[in-house]
């Protein structure tokens, strides 16, 4: 297993301090604050563990102070409601006795219904594109020292953008559009346990998502005069998948205005099966104390 899948994997694996309360651990990493996907992935476990015989399909969470990466987080679970069919859970992330996070999560019993899914858009298969080494490669003249990293370092996702154009010089292009296609997976195998996929899921669909709402701008969340955070999150699960499997995430952006940008995203496996749909606004302040790259 590569090792950034079992690291990831480990923080992931929360520690349970009692019936309702966890501890999550952070990566050892550059970043000084917490990757909202990971807050949202460790909450979503925790809540997920004081469940029985239904598996969640919505999450709505309000990322409320930064994340300290040098720091432990601990999760603290309400069980809101428990009926015959539904269950309810909010879950509190805390640091340094303040709520970071707060998430509120609904599980429901498998059951049969009606069944009809929005269609796939049209893309490239992900093995005709470039991986992350040779993006970083391709284009690393053209890119801010914090996406050089990124690009660089070993990562848990495998991440292929399907429309490389936002990644060219910014002179002599025709205007990008307020949507960007998307391959996304785990970098390597993962435990055939659903609710490990659930979590994994959780955690990459806050990538790229709010940098969306940038691309019909010319500009980058690593763009140093762009102060952007993730401010809610929502996320329903509709199909079975796996997470170490190709998925498509689909991303639009219907709106940008007043410091904020609302971005919502569909995640399709490669059959063309809806199996999650992700909405998240995130401020997105521009500063124009710092230089523009």
């Amino acid at each position: 297993m590569p090792q950034a899948i079992a690291a990831l994997l480990d923080i992931l694996d929360i520690e349970r301090l009692g019936p309702d309360s966890f501890r999550g651990q952070c990566p050892l990493a550059l970043r000084k604050r917490v990757f909202g996907g990971q807050i949202i992935a460790q909450a979503l476990v925790a809540a997920s563990r004081t469940v029985d015989r239904r598996e969640p399909h919505s999450l709505h969470g309000y990322f409320l102070l930064p994340g300290d990466a040098s720091t432990p987080i601990s999760y603290e679970v309400q069980r809101l409601r428990d009926g015959g069919s539904f269950a309810t859970r909010r879950c509190d992330a805390i640091q340094h006795g303040r709520t970071i996070f707060s998430l509120t999560a609904s599980f429901h019993i498998e059951e049969p219904g009606l069944d009809h899914c929005m269609p796939m858009p049209d893309a490239p298969d992900p093995e005709t594109l470039m991986s992350r080494p040779e993006m970083g490669q391709a284009f690393a003249h053209m890119m801010p020292a914090a996406m050089q990293r990124y690009f660089t370092q070993a990562q848990p996702i495998d991440v292929r953008p399907v429309d490389l154009a936002r990644y060219y010089p910014k002179v002599d292009r025709a205007p990008l559009p307020t949507h960007q296609n998307i391959w996304m997976r785990a970098s390597g195998p993962l435990p055939d346990d659903p609710a490990v996929h659930r979590a994994v899921l959780a955690y990459f669909s806050d990538m790229t998502l709010l940098d969306t709402a940038l691309v019909k701008h010319q500009r980058s969340v690593f763009d140093e005069d762009i102060q952007a955070a993730s401010l809610d999150h929502a996320l329903w699960f509709h199909r079975p998948f796996r997470a170490d499997e190709w998925l498509l995430y689909a991303q639009q952006s219907p709106n940008a205005n007043g410091a904020r940008g609302l971005t919502r995203g569909s995640l399709f496996s490669r059959d063309g099966r809806l199996v999650a749909s992700v909405v998240q606004e995130g401020l997105l302040r521009l500063r124009p104390d710092k230089s523009a790259r």
